[in-house]
Parts: structure tokens; C-alpha cells; sequence
């Protein structure tokens, strides 16, 4: 079992982690941007873009993405690949964990409201088992407002579908995890990225984060700061 993976570049080692239903082409600008000053690596998910499915939760798939993970690495994860950033940061030594657009607990419960909406969350549930395609439009619309900008995250989607497995498996992960004692307990430096417009992660968890040793940024955009020209690594 080999997840899909490539390095480009020269520099410190930068690991990109990518959100649910995606693949690690949605960080092309990112890498075309910095691949003159880091040694980037892309991994796509299990069962998403051209990696094989990997049935299991959490530990599973983090235990696979840890093997493509060089020392002394800068890990970025954007979305649910931020959520399983934090679990691998208490998993390996990092030079620095970066959650862009992401959540210790990305479903909110009877106490934390600072990751994606319940009804938001459940209606999706719900529209993705009836029809999929639909749901995952659905999805592609919540991240930007910026027409072209959608229509190319629909596109990358359609070029690499993830299986229905690997779609149920993150929805699972995304469901069952709550990394707040995890993440607080990471030493490595740290350093979150929010989106004012954000309607899947609010801006204000920025002050969960401060008050648990991050550095954060704001920039004006929704649910992709990375794509903005003004996201700086």
C-alpha cells in the first residue's frame, strides 16, 4: 500500500496536507509560489486523488502519511488535513505545525462551537448519501464566493474523484475526532491561518488558538487562505 506522493523544490522540508474530497493539486499555486525556497511533499489522502483506499480511521491513515513525512519537516494541513496534522504532530518531531483553515474538533458538540455548524454538517451527511455529486458542489460552493475559483475546485474534484470509502472515512474521522488535549499537548511551534468569510471554520477560534501557545493570521477570504496573494507560509 503507497499513498501517491511527489517532492518539488529546494529548500526545508514542507509537507502539504490537503482537505476532505480534494486532492494535493489544489495547492498548485502554493507550490509553484514556494518551491524555490522549501523542498515541498504532496501527498494525496487515502482514496483520494491518485492514492489507493486504506479502510481505518485516524491511526490508520496517519501512520501511512508519517512514512512520506521527511525529518525535520514544516507541516501544513489545510481543512481535515489539518486535523490530522495535530494528530501526527503528537505522533513525530516537526520543525513547525501550520493549520490553515482548521479545527482541533471540526463538528461542533454541546461544548465547542468553533468548528462547522451541526446543521450545516448533518444536511451534507444527508445530501451525500442521496447524491453525492450534488453534495460535493454543494461543498465546493462553501469554500469560496469567487465564481472562477469554484469552478476550478469543481474541475480538480471531478479529475481525481475520491472513492465513496475514502469519503465515508474522513466524514468518519471528521465526525469522531476531538484533538483539543492533543493539540495543546504539541511543543513544536504552531501557527494558524483563518479566513474572515470561513463558513465552515469561524475566524474567532482565533483566540482558542492564541490562548494555547499560536501564532495566528487572519486574511479576508473564505475557507482557502492559501489560494489568496497574500497567504504567506
Amino acid at each position: 500500500m503507497m499513498l501517491w506522493h511527489r517532492t518539488v523544490g529546494k529548500g526545508q522540508n514542507l509537507v502539504l496536507l490537503h482537505g476532505w474530497a480534494f486532492s494535493s493539486d489544489v495547492f498548485q499555486p502554493l507550490v509553484i509560489k514556494y518551491k524555490k525556497d522549501y523542498c515541498i511533499t504532496l501527498i494525496d489522502l487515502p482514496g483520494h486523488g491518485r492514492s489507493p483506499d486504506l479502510d481505518g480511521g485516524i491511526h490508520t491513515w496517519c501512520n501511512e502519511i508519517i512514512k512520506f513525512i521527511p525529518e525535520k519537516s514544516i507541516l501544513l494541513g489545510w481543512s481535515l488535513g489539518g486535523l490530522l496534522s495535530i494528530f501526527i504532530a503528537n505522533k513525530i518531531k516537526l520543525n513547525e505545525l501550520i493549520l490553515v483553515a482548521s479545527s482541533p474538533c471540526l463538528v461542533n458538540n454541546d461544548n465547542w462551537n468553533l468548528g462547522i455548524k451541526n446543521e450545516i454538517f448533518d444536511q451534507f451527511v444527508i445530501n451525500l448519501k442521496t447524491d453525492s455529486t450534488k453534495a460535493l458542489k454543494r461543498f465546493v460552493s462553501l469554500q469560496s464566493k469567487n465564481k472562477s475559483q469554484i469552478n476550478e475546485l469543481h474541475k480538480s474534484i471531478q479529475k481525481y474523484p475520491a472513492s465513496q470509502s475514502a469519503l465515508d472515512n474522513g466524514l468518519e474521522i471528521i465526525i469522531n475526532s476531538d484533538l483539543r488535549t492533543q493539540y495543546k499537548n504539541i511543543l513544536t511551534p504552531k501557527k494558524c491561518i483563518l479566513g474572515t468569510h470561513d463558513t465552515l471554520i469561524p475566524a474567532k477560534i482565533q483566540d482558542w488558538y492564541e490562548d494555547n501557545a499560536s501564532k495566528t493570521h487572519i486574511i479576508k477570504t473564505g475557507h482557502l487562505p492559501f489560494l489568496e496573494k497574500n497567504f504567506e507560509i
